[in-house]
């Protein structure tokens, strides 16, 4: 269990509007400090703050890569439309990640429970900040997975799934891989079987390393535990389960799985918006040319649900 210390707010202001402020925050914990962003709206008295939480891979605090795969601003847009509606928000660069890099010394060291625990850290110093009236949690992609477990291990007050899986990772894997040749797809069942059962794997063959390398068993092992449909069903808060119909990642079904798994959640499908939520066509090859142009704004009804499930629930 990773020990963690407390939220130190920077005296380094990164940005100024007449409408909010920005400024660092740090999360100290054992294996190093997680950097992240504060957005703050002008206001005399309490508001509601929303921690976001990023997908997969090396995407950091404000939705992009820095192999230039995605250059998109999506999750410093949201901090941005938030704070116009008087609502504060968190994004941080998750360890192993941007300036969080040294937060993770070793990939074979790093689990799926170390971002949950982390995420829990934020909440719980962010609910003792008196500045703030709640804490919503937003999770994006495999960030919805590691906020939803981390919303029931805290005292949460509303949780936001923006295009996040319905299944496990262990069905999501399966299901991507049953498009490889027989071979191929037999023998990463065969390894993943192996993972599920907590069992790491020595013979891996080289061809098999970007999935199934030995110094990132440990993480599948760890994420494989989880199933989103059984977490999401776990919490007793308002919860809004947002995707869109253009996602080329995660499809319709990911998200009726999790309604169906939690029939108090609200359901808002996106027409037109894909995994950046952003407004993208059907189309691959166009779809794709959104993800790094930070000049694109978000779905305008993404905004709009976004806000509307905010007032609702958390202005009552």
């Amino acid at each position: 269990m990773l020990l963690f210390g407390a939220i130190l707010p920077s005296n380094n202001i990164q940005k100024n509007t007449n409408q909010f402020k920005e400024e660092d925050i740090q999360l100290q914990t054992s294996t190093g400090t997680i950097y992240g962003t504060i957005t703050l709206p002008k206001s005399d008295t309490t508001v509601p703050v929303v921690l976001i939480i990023a997908g997969s891979g090396p995407t950091d605090r404000n939705c992009n890569n820095a192999d230039g795969s995605i250059k998109s601003d999506a999750y410093k847009m949201i901090a941005s439309e938030l704070a116009k509606k008087g609502i504060a928000s968190v994004r941080y660069d998750k360890r192993g990640i941007g300036e969080s890099s040294k937060a993770m010394k070793n990939e074979k060291d790093l689990v799926f429970d170390d971002y949950i625990n982390d995420a829990v850290n934020w909440v719980q110093m962010l609910h003792n900040d008196k500045r703030f009236s709640n804490v919503t949690i937003l999770g994006h992609s495999e960030g919805s997975l590691i906020g939803m477990v981390a919303a029931e291990r805290t005292t949460a007050n509303a949780f936001i799934s923006v295009a996040g899986s319905g299944y496990s990772m262990y069905d999501t894997l399966k299901r991507q891989l049953s498009t490889q040749p027989k071979d191929v797809y037999n023998e990463c069942i065969r390894i993943m079987d192996q993972l599920k059962k907590g069992n790491r794997v020595s013979d891996v063959s080289k061809d098999y390393y970007s999935l199934f390398r030995p110094s990132v068993q440990p993480y599948l092992i760890s994420e494989f535990k989880y199933d989103p449909a059984v977490e999401i069903k776990k919490l007793s808060i308002p919860v809004l389960i947002i995707q869109g119909n253009t996602d080329l990642q995660v499809t319709l079904n990911d998200a009726n799985m999790l309604k169906t798994s939690n029939s108090d959640a609200v359901l808002n499908i996106i027409d037109g918006m894909n995994h950046v939520l952003k407004d993208a066509p059907t189309d691959r090859e166009k779809n794709l040319e959104t993800y790094d142009n930070p000049n694109l704004p978000l779905s305008s009804l993404f905004k709009e649900k976004l806000i509307n499930f905010m007032n609702d629930e958390l202005r009552k």
